[in-house]
């Protein structure tokens, strides 16, 4: 009788399943998009046109592009709760299982995360965040305090490609996301030290020229990420040693020159690393001064038509040598600015990748920083494009250079919800 009963509701059984199937992913729509052939980092340096690709720039795209690759990133994840991109000499394993974990793409990850509104509990991706945010607390607090390093893992393609440092550079980044969100679940003082920690790595390795020591292959981004980072630990309270900083904007302002050309040396000879570099540390500066003569404006100190020059600066308040110090700033900014999103440079390089792609995406969060309007014309350039290149399974990946799917996902949701962070990266540009 059992038998026959059990045999009965086997039918019943599996129209049940159906319909829970059904009805499931009926509640979760899918992307249409139909996926096009394409590289994330060609399509951002203009070798793959985006012309007309603005038109699948909506918001139900770009909710879903998020939802999948996040879902992706999820799955993506080792047991140990990190992620890897694998070793540069290895390149060809796309499998995100197959590598080994490293900071860099872990803090990566972990910035997508957060950008896109994951928290540490109750939330989608909640249990991804806080494996991961363990990972990186315990790699950091087990490092060699003689180490020049946070890891002792080595030849990894963004330490090849950025330097060898990079990863204390995007942990301090990632650790600055963390303390200024404030989680109550998180214990705040191991989080800032093991963001002093990451600081204290960044600054010895900072020459006295501000290049970071143990440059990749484009050496200026990972200086150029340095004084991001630096800025960002500073923005939530950490002690920087202002010296360091200070030869760390120098050096990058100083790959723009006042005539218009760029010293591209540090930058294996792309001309888009090193202005990207300019904008970002040229940034904060350039706020300041745009504010303090606004305001002067305002109070009827200057003419309504007062440009921004030394002179004027000095009328305010400002001494004679950081009046010359800020205006040159200002000027570096907005003429790099300019150049990094000209047609010409986009387009002349030859050799398309990560490096790219962050270089990019470091001239977008400059603009923010300093409040500028004009970051909407480069979001808008490129995001169409990217929604449409992302694969099937939600993942993105490059075809040159940093070809790790996990960091080229990461650094693609990074852009398309740049504006989730505006908030964060304009109090970076504040005094």
């Amino acid at each position: 009788m059992k038998k026959k009963l059990k045999i009965l509701l086997l039918p019943v059984m599996g129209l049940a399943i159906t319909i829970l199937y059904f009805a499931l992913t009926a509640s979760k729509p899918n992307r249409t998009i139909i996926p096009e052939k394409g590289c994330v980092f060609m399509t951002v340096m203009g070798d793959q046109s985006s012309k007309g690709f603005d038109q699948f720039k909506s918001r139900e795209n770009l909710q879903l592009a998020v939802r999948d690759g996040l879902d992706w990133l999820s799955k993506a994840q080792l047991p140990n709760g990190g992620y890897g991109a694998g070793s540069h000499t290895a390149q060809h394993i796309k499998d995100p299982h197959a590598v080994n974990d490293d900071p860099a793409t872990s803090a990566m990850v972990g910035m997508a995360m957060l950008r896109n509104g994951t928290t540490i509990q109750g939330q989608t991706n909640s249990k991804n965040l806080r494996a991961l945010v363990d990972y990186l607390l315990e790699t950091i607090e087990n490092v060699n305090p003689d180490s020049p390093y946070i890891t002792e893992i080595r030849n990894t393609q963004i330490q090849t490609k950025l330097g060898e440092n990079i990863d204390a550079v995007l942990a301090a980044q990632f650790l600055s996301n963390l303390i200024e969100r404030d989680f109550n679940e998180l214990d705040k003082k191991r989080l800032e030290k093991c963001l002093d920690i990451c600081i204290s790595k960044i600054q010895q390795g900072t020459n006295a020229d501000g290049t970071q020591k143990g440059a990749g292959w484009a050496g200026v981004l990972q200086s150029g990420m340095a004084n991001s980072a630096l800025e960002s630990a500073q923005a939530v309270g950490a002690k920087i040693d202002k010296d360091v900083l200070s030869r760390s904007r120098e050096y990058q302002k100083d790959n723009y020159n006042k005539d218009g050309t760029v010293r591209a040396d540090d930058g294996a000879g792309i001309v888009l690393y090193a202005v990207s570099g300019s904008v970002r540390a040229s940034a904060k500066e350039a706020r300041k001064v745009k504010a303090d003569i606004e305001k002067a404006k305002a109070e009827g100190k200057l003419a309504t038509d007062a440009e921004i020059t030394a002179e004027n600066l000095e009328a305010i308040g400002y001494v004679k040598g950081e009046a010359q110090k800020y205006q040159a700033a200002y000027n570096v900014y907005n003429a790099a600015k300019t150049t990094a999103q000209q047609e010409d440079v986009l387009n002349g390089f030859g050799n398309n990748g990560g490096e790219e792609f962050l270089s990019y995406l470091q001239t977008g969060e400059s603009m923010l920083v300093n409040n500028d309007e004009d970051w909407k014309k480069w979001y808008d350039d490129m995001s169409g494009r990217i929604l449409k290149i992302q694969n099937i399974d939600g993942s993105w990946n490059g075809h040159h250079c940093i070809t790790s799917p996990v960091f080229c996902t990461a650094t693609s949701l990074l852009l398309l919800t740049i504006e989730n962070d505006i908030e964060f990266l304009q109090k970076i540009g504040e005094e």
